[in-house]
């Protein structure tokens, strides 16, 4: 997939829950996202520090706009967090193999934490392609949760929270057995524990959005690289972010 080198503005900016940001980025080189599921890589600064570009992955977008959730965990989130309305952005787009494959009958995307965002595009994706859609969300409490709304507002939404504060407790797959939500395609996104113990639960048609540190982002560094069941290795900025449940190997 192709992809640009080009300037966002900042056109919006608002706090989710705490330390949780939605950010909404202008500009033309937004075209050349071609499928939910693709990332950006953001410069945070001018300076020298931090010196690795952010990699983001994409709530929604459309030709002039893309949005992105992000959590302040260091130094690089910080300073994004404190950009204002106007700023501009040095940002690599179109970046990595999204999720290309939108033909079910029934599915589910399923997002855990900060994997929730990539999974509202593809929600709105599949349902534009006639998929009969569901979404299962998963956080560790009432306190954590996010676009629960905007979800709903697409599809049927479950939510499960760890402490049970909300929803079903527990994990995202409690949440699917419990509310017998039935799918012949799954697509998720989330912590590597929740990815494996949904390939470990269901081995088959699914496709996972996995996050990896990166140091360049478009396959040079091989920083991100993965093993996998179908060649030697992957890299996740490349050949995924998005794989094939059949191809993961679990805890590789």
């Amino acid at each position: 997939m192709k992809n640009f080198q080009g300037m966002m503005t900042i056109v919006s900016k608002r706090e989710l829950v705490k330390d949780v940001f939605e950010m909404v980025l202008e500009g033309e080189a937004a075209r050349f996202i071609q499928a939910p599921g693709q990332f950006i890589n953001i410069k945070i600064n001018d300076s020298l520090q931090p010196y690795l570009r952010r990699p983001m992955s994409i709530c929604d977008y459309d030709e002039n706009h893309i949005t992105i959730i992000f959590k302040v965990v260091g130094e690089g989130t910080q300073i994004l967090s404190q950009k204002n309305i106007g700023d501009t952005l040095d940002c690599l787009i179109g970046l990595g193999n999204g999720f290309l494959d939108f033909q079910a009958q029934k599915a589910v995307v399923i997002g855990g934490g900060l994997g929730v965002p990539p999974m509202y595009n593809l929600a709105k994706t599949l349902k534009n392609h006639g998929v009969e859609v569901q979404a299962v969300l998963g956080f560790n409490s009432q306190n954590d949760i996010f676009y629960q709304k905007e979800f709903m507002d697409i599809c049927p939404t479950y939510i499960a929270t760890m402490d049970g504060s909300v929803g079903v407790k527990g994990t995202v797959i409690d949440a699917l057995k419990e509310n017998h939500i039935e799918f012949d395609k799954y697509y998720a996104c989330g912590p590597e524990k929740m990815l494996d113990a949904l390939v470990l639960t269901y081995p088959e048609n699914g496709y996972l959005s996995f996050e990896a540190r990166m140091g360049c982002g478009f396959g040079a560094c091989m920083g991100c690289s993965c093993k996998v069941k179908t060649k030697p290795y992957k890299r996740i900025c490349v050949e995924g972010p998005v794989l094939m449940s059949s191809e993961v190997i679990v805890n590789g």
